[in-house]
């Protein structure tokens, strides 16, 4: 059977390149498809797909890792030091390249996705944890996120609170978000 259950010491990190975007979307699409299955109706998880994806800045930035597992994408996720909470580069109305200052603002985590057929073996705690270290080593001591209603609980289980539940609008369908927060 494929994907079969791998010992964690199995997964490794690596931040991604642009040969790896056809990869990255791949994993994207299953997880969106998928994943918000039981969060979100089917016209949302449509919906969603307007305002999820890969910003590419992050692979521009050095900022986004990927999650292997015998050379498998598995999962994949990024910290950034730009404005934008989340959005792919599809999204414009919703990016803002503006550098943040680690004195005062938080660093965000962005565009965190798990291939379904890997979910709840820690590849997500593994993206947030390298982030959160790599956001650190640049001097933020906060950090912020924007999570679907399906990645809420392992940010919650990982030390974010919620800041505030909102709606994103797309195309007149309303997706529900929240935005997250954690001290580093």
């Amino acid at each position: 059977m494929p994907n079969e259950p791998s010992p964690r010491a199995a997964f490794q990190t690596r931040w991604a390149k642009v040969a790896d975007i056809p990869a990255i979307h791949a994993v994207m699409m299953a997880a969106i498809d998928q994943l918000q299955a039981g969060f979100l109706s089917g016209e949302q998880i449509k919906a969603s797909h307007q305002i999820m994806g890969l910003d590419t800045q992050l692979i521009d930035d050095g900022t986004y890792l990927l999650v292997e597992c015998e050379g498998i994408l598995v999962g994949c996720g990024g910290w950034s030091k730009r404005a934008t909470l989340y959005g792919g580069d599809h999204s414009l109305d919703l990016r803002d390249p503006e550098l943040l200052d680690p004195s005062c603002d938080p660093a965000k985590i962005r565009a965190m996705y798990t291939h379904p057929d890997w979910v709840r073996r820690g590849v997500g705690r593994i993206v947030l944890q390298e982030c959160e270290k790599a956001a650190a080593q640049n001097g933020f001591t906060q950090v912020e996120l924007m999570a679907t209603m399906s990645g809420k609980p392992l940010y919650q289980a990982c030390g974010y609170r919620i800041v505030e539940e909102v709606e994103a609008d797309a195309s007149g369908t309303a997706i529900p978000l929240a935005r997250m927060a954690k001290p580093l």
